[in-house]
Formats: C-alpha cells, structure tokens, sequence
C-alpha cells in the first residue's frame, strides 16, 4: 500500500520512517516543498545513526531513504490507500486538512490521523467517507515507541479498522483499541499526571529537578514529568489539555497556569530550546 503523511515534522517524518522500514512506499507533503525536505532529512539523519551503531547496513539505508518521496500540497497523495494526518494538534485545522483530504485522496483510501485528543468522529464528519476514517496514535519518538492507539469514529468500518490494525503490526508496532472520547487511552491519563506536576512546582512542592527525581526513582519511569512534557512539546501538552478540559466538561482537567505561561512565553520544550529546562 502506499502511504501518504501530511506533516513532514517530528511527528510526520517518524511515521514515514516506520512506514519505510517496512518495505511501504511513503509520500510526505507539508505545506512547503523545502518542510517537507526537512522531514526527509530528518529521517536521513535517524538511519544514519543506526548505521554508526551497526544496527543497519549502509545499503539498506538507502534503499529505505529512496522509498520516502516529498511534495508541496495534496495532489501527490492522490493514489495513496491510506494517508495519515500529522499536522499540529489543532482542531480547526485538522477539520480543514480532512475536507481538502476528501476532495483530493482516490476514492475507498483511509484517511488517518495522529491526532492525541481530537474527535475521530468530527474529523469524519467534514467528509464523504467517514467509514473511511480511523484514529493512527503514534507515540513520540515513533521509531522507538512500540505503541500505537487505533481510535474508531462512529462511523468506522470494519474493513477500515483492520486494515489500520494490520498494517500497524506491519509497521512493527503493538496496537490498542481506544473509544473516541477526549484523550484516547494514553492522553487521558498522561496528560493530567504532566498538569498536575506544573501545579505542584507552582506550589513550591519541589524543584523541577526533585519533582522529575522522585517520579523516576519512586515510580520507575524513564522520564521525569518534566522532561517528558519538554519532549512532547509544552504547546501540544497544553492543546490536549484544553481539549480534555472543554470536552469531559471536568475541573480536574483545568490547564495549570503556569503551563499557559511557558507555552505564552514560547517555552515550549526540546523542540524551541526552551522549555522546563534549558536545551544547547
């Protein structure tokens, strides 16, 4: 199958990656041809250190590069079977990119998207074939992490449901099932954990560094809250937050001022050199 991602950044560029991996021929688009580059690039980047490390060989990295086409716009994804969306995590544009998908993608293809809170079943609504379209979670960073959610709208198909499973264990991963309500599986019960850390250093209740130290020595987990939130991006943290938020209609979902804060200052992680830490 040929596989279309729309998105060439962190995000985008991992699942063309894993798609590539796995033999598929992969068309990334973004709304520059030299974003688009960029994410080509990136990819070029991961592989080749897996070459240093001796994990792939230096042919096979080619072969896997020269399977990722880039293009500017929708019109190359025309004969794909299956698109993924992975732009930013924002409502009205992804209902946008939907209805342009729609008029564009060959009729019976899936259209996917990577979206962490936004409904399946809205997305769908702005086409003419909602059984057509299904929920793809990739987690970040998407060549590492083995998991992603596969989220049906009302409308999903059976046919639609197992080709995305199938393909998903093509692609190496382990696949769960999440209902469309805000927030899926993962984001519903990470994203409250990450607010709650911003209100318990608004609180004074340890530093940054104390806060991350406790939840990987006490909890086991490889990350701190802090880091992770810097990973994923202070901006999408807070997207999804608001989303959990204005959707399950519950306080406990509340946005910690002091995340609108960093996001309002531009701290918004890894990815802007700045977040809860400071990154060279």
């Amino acid at each position: 199958m040929k596989i279309g991602i729309v998105g060439a950044g962190q995000m985008g560029s991992g699942i063309a990656q894993v798609a590539a991996q796995s033999g598929c021929e992969v068309t990334m688009v973004d709304a520059q041809a030299d974003w688009a580059a960029k994410g080509k690039s990136r990819v070029d980047g991961q592989l080749e250190k897996l070459v240093q490390k001796g994990k792939l060989p230096a042919e096979e990295r080619a072969r896997i590069i020269a399977r990722i086409a880039t293009a500017e716009g929708f019109g190359a994804l025309k004969e794909c079977g299956l698109v993924v969306e992975a732009a930013t995590e924002n409502q009205e544009l992804k209902k946008k990119l939907f209805s342009e998908l729609d008029k564009v993608v060959k009729p019976g293809a899936i259209l996917a998207s990577n979206t962490s809170s936004i409904s399946i079943t809205l997305l769908g609504a702005q086409t003419k074939r909602p059984e057509k379209v299904i929920g793809m979670h990739f987690m970040n960073p998407v060549p590492i992490m083995k998991l992603v959610e596969v989220v049906r709208g009302l409308a999903t198909d059976d046919a639609t449901y197992h080709t995305v499973i199938e393909l998903g264990k093509k692609f190496g991963k382990t696949m769960v099932t999440a209902k469309d309500i805000p927030g899926f599986i993962v984001n519903r019960l990470l994203i409250p954990f990450l607010n709650e850390a911003c209100f318990a250093l608004s609180e004074s209740l340890g530093s940054i560094e104390d806060i991350d130290q406790g939840i990987k020595l006490g909890l086991n987990h490889p990350m701190g809250p802090f880091e992770l939130a810097d990973l994923i991006g202070l901006d999408t943290c807070l997207a999804i937050s608001e989303v959990l938020h204005n959707e399950l209609g519950d306080d406990k979902y509340r946005p910690a001022p002091l995340l609108r804060q960093y996001v309002a200052a531009g701290w918004n992680g890894r990815k802007a050199g700045r977040g809860f830490y400071k990154y060279g």
